[in-house]
């Protein structure tokens, strides 16, 4: 590697670990505060919450790699052109390109590692998250009384007015509600003027010793005159223990992964035999109902009667008859009409048109009403039937742009980095200043194309793989013009054929208003 290649490396690769390590740490910070509610007062241990945090930096991968190359990229490139360094390699004959070439060899070589990062690391971290998570979530919040308010403890809810004493265990006006896996409901209760927790050290039982109360069990009777005669049971005492069993209080295996994700926890080939398995079965779903619905309603029948069939009037005439005789004294039902028409194949015979006006009027009338309430009774189940498969399509285009995601991914970061280094020679601007709000404007015009593009993706606007490429596609071009500007040492626009012909015509309309007055004066 020559002096000036090794430099250019060096300097942007200390940059690139400089600004990688900033906006890691700034977005764990963000992560902090997201999850602060699913750790507060849950009293979880500090390992946990490290591990949590550990597995959780992999899934920012995605959002802080393509940011860090195009901050680096111009603040490199803008400070070798602040300082001139690009108008001494130019000087020696050595283009754009040419200072690029090894920060293009070391960008593929990152991109090659990032998709093997976003296709093995992320899924694995992704699982480590999402099951800790789920875990934590069924973690209640710590043991602690909180004066004036019921507090959930155990198989008790317990209010105190006041708390004193070390660690806050002398309670005083106690009242306790005592949970039953038999009845629901608060059937017994507990009063007592104070009351002192206890418990041994590494001890699963908690005692809570009360004192100068009363205890009120509400009997259970089969009718309710035995309630009015023997409401409850009243009992005084002047000292009275209450063991509550902490043993399966928060007993919870933060260690358990058995939850799995239709997708974020899937790498490509996974991901390619789910996406195979969820169309399949869609499709089947599809065309079961589909089958369904058509033989529910008699679309098939009514399709297959669309065919003319000659008949003789002989047996039109039959069929009258027999429908008036089968149907002159009788309701019309949809069951005895289905039957009726079938025992007769009248759809072998008539098209639907002549079959319809071969009942009177009443019985059309009654035919007609028969049709309205199937249609009435099978549409809210086709509307609750087409939600349940938009929710199985968008699952399904979420499948396919997590796959598409693991690949634009490293395309993301090579197409940013075109934008970032010409970028940085055009605004000649190193240091955090100028090309820090570059960056961020780039980065989020990116971003939220790619953020409205999966969405669009997920309701089925667009196609899915579409959702993940969209903002990639775009920023192509503009890296190709940004590259072609740079290299030729134009600006970032030429806006010449604008403001030119504007002077100019500006300078007429000076020259000639001058013009005239010079002549009033005369």
């Amino acid at each position: 590697m020559k002096i000036l290649d090794r430099y250019i490396l060096t300097s942007f690769v200390k940059t690139f670990f400089s600004v990688f390590t900033i906006l890691m740490f700034i977005f764990i910070l963000q992560s902090v505060w997201r999850f602060i509610e699913e750790f507060a007062g849950k009293d979880i241990d500090l390992d946990i919450i490290s591990k949590f945090l550990f597995f959780l930096l992999p899934n920012l991968i995605p959002m802080v790699l393509p940011l860090t190359i195009l901050l680096a990229s111009i603040m490199t490139f803008g400070s070798f052109a602040e300082q001139y360094e690009f108008a001494a390699m130019k000087s020696a004959g050595i283009s754009l390109q040419r200072a690029m070439r090894s920060l293009i060899v070391f960008i593929l070589l990152l991109a090659v590692v990032t998709f093997y990062f976003s296709n093995t690391v992320i899924p694995h971290a992704e699982g480590k998250v999402l099951n800790m998570r789920k875990n934590i979530a069924q973690v209640k919040p710590s043991m602690a009384i909180v004066e004036g308010a019921f507090n959930d403890l155990g198989d008790i809810n317990i209010k105190v007015s006041k708390k004193s004493g070390p660690n806050g265990k002398n309670l005083n006006d106690v009242i306790i509600h005592k949970k039953s896996e038999s009845r629901i409901g608060n059937y017994t209760v507990i009063k007592a003027d104070r009351g002192v927790l206890e418990s041994g050290l590494n001890s699963n039982v908690l005692s809570l010793v009360l004192y100068d109360g009363n205890y009120y069990d509400e009997i259970p009777t089969k009718t309710y005159q035995q309630n009015l005669k023997a409401p409850f049971v009243k009992s005084a005492f002047e000292i009275y223990v209450l063991n509550i069993d902490l043993s399966d209080f928060n007993d919870v295996d933060l260690k358990d992964e058995s939850y799995r994700h239709p997708y974020k926890m899937l790498n490509i080939s996974e991901l390619k035999i789910q996406l195979d398995s969820f169309s399949s079965d869609y499709n089947q779903r599809r065309e079961s109902y589909d089958r369904f619905i058509k033989q529910r309603s008699g679309v098939n029948r009514v399709l297959n009667t669309e065919k003319k069939i000659e008949t003789k009037e002989d047996d039109s005439r039959k069929i009258n008859q027999s429908i008036d005789k089968r149907l002159s004294n009788e309701p019309v039902s949809s069951d005895s009409l289905n039957a009726k028409v079938e025992s007769y194949d009248l759809y072998s015979t008539l098209s639907v048109d002549s079959l319809f006006w071969e009942y009177n009027d009443r019985q059309r009338s009654q035919l007609f009403n028969v049709a309205t309430n199937s249609v009435n009774s099978i549409i809210p189940q086709i509307s609750s039937k087409k939600n349940q498969m938009k929710q199985r399509k968008m699952l399904l285009n979420k499948i396919e742009m997590s796959m598409h995601n693991k690949y634009a991914l490293p395309f993301a970061c090579i197409i940013l980095f075109f934008v970032g280094a010409p970028l940085g020679a055009i605004i000649r601007k190193g240091g955090l200043g100028l090309p820090m709000v570059v960056a961020i404007i780039v980065f989020l015009t990116y971003h939220f194309i790619g953020l409205f593009a999966g969405n669009s993706a997920e309701g089925g606007s667009i196609p899915a793989f579409l959702g993940s490429w969209l903002s990639t596609i775009i920023l192509f071009p503009f890296s190709v013009y940004l590259t072609y500007r740079a290299t030729t040492d134009q600006g970032f626009v030429n806006l010449d054929f604008i403001f030119v012909p504007i002077e100019k015509g500006i300078k007429k309309i000076k020259t000639n208003i001058f013009n005239i007055r010079n002549k009033e004066n005369d």
